[in-house]
């Protein structure tokens, strides 16, 4: 586990690993390198008092970059590589890496308001996904909303989110209706902001809303507001990503959420684990096969 900053994920990643039958090498940032120390010798000694064997949780010490060069090219020592960081990271680390990486990149995640969308529903879902907590991967970035239901709702959302301090950002015509949205630039619609920031686009129809997403999403998490089962099955069975979502905040992507207790991270990977990243994930399998004689 290659991460930065976070001391908790020393101790996090440690437990999930240890949980699962697996041995993990833990590659902290320097912000916290001394703390990552400390747990993990409290980690070596309770590994000792219990009976297992003491590497099963290590900590790389050092903050020299070889070592995690060193670290992505050690086929057949290394069994995966999960990353947990900045863009920078987890983008250099899948450049460079030889041992199989579970990937999570940017949290580029769209609502989707169909224009058979209850609009109070609507806002209390786009608020929660944009302002309940922004610095999050699985915050909602982009608003998409149906030319249809765009005069009723968009005053109304607008309002709403402007209460919690949220900076909007609009296509043309989002602007015609929301006068103090700043004008949305391409490079928008490719932003995670994580901040109070948020692009919204008015779209023609749920084609026009999954094209959008499927040009401009990282896998993560995308939603649709609809009272219409129809757009709702269509829209889950044409967006690609890990976690879709009918009528419900992208905010739920998260392995406690999702029952699975803790979790080591979220993939956006299609193999082998997607979305939220728990104990089950952190294995693998094998067949067994008992047999009485037989032949092929």
């Amino acid at each position: 586990v290659i991460y930065e900053s976070r001391p908790n994920v020393t101790a996090d990643a440690a437990r999930l690993c240890l949980k699962s039958g697996n041995a993990v090498l833990l590659r902290g940032g320097s912000e916290a390198f001394t703390t990552n120390a400390a747990i993990a010798d409290v980690a070596t000694l309770a590994l000792a008092e219990t009976g297992l064997p003491a590497g099963t949780v290590q900590l790389v010490r050092t903050t020299d970059r070889a070592a995690v060069d060193e670290m992505l090219g050690a086929v057949g020592v290394i069994d995966v590589i999960i990353p947990r960081g900045g863009p920078s990271l987890l983008h250099a680390i899948h450049e460079k890496a030889r041992v199989p990486v579970i990937q999570h990149f940017e949290g580029i995640c769209h609502t989707f308001v169909d224009r058979a969308a209850d609009i109070g529903r609507a806002v209390a879902i786009c608020v929660n996904a944009k302002a309940s907590r922004p610095g999050v991967c699985n915050a909602m970035e982009t608003l998409l909303v149906h030319a249809d239901i765009a005069p009723a709702f968009l005053p109304e959302v607008a309002s709403a989110l402007a209460a919690r301090g949220v900076e909007l950002r609009g296509c043309e015509r989002t602007r015609a209706i929301v006068k103090q949205a700043k004008p949305a630039t391409p490079q928008d619609w490719d932003t995670e902001y994580l901040d109070l920031i948020l692009s919204i686009r008015v779209v023609d129809d749920l084609a026009a809303a999954t094209e959008h997403i499927a040009e401009h999403s990282t896998g993560l998490a995308e939603a649709i507001v609809t009272e219409d089962r129809g757009a709702a099955r269509r829209f889950t069975h044409e967006v690609d990503a890990a976690a879709v979502y009918v009528n419900a905040s992208t905010r739920f992507t998260d392995g406690s959420e999702f029952g699975f207790g803790a979790e080591i991270g979220i993939s956006t990977n299609r193999l082998h684990a997607r979305g939220p990243l728990g104990l089950r994930e952190l294995t693998t399998y094998k067949y067994v096969v008992q047999g009485d004689g037989q032949v092929r």
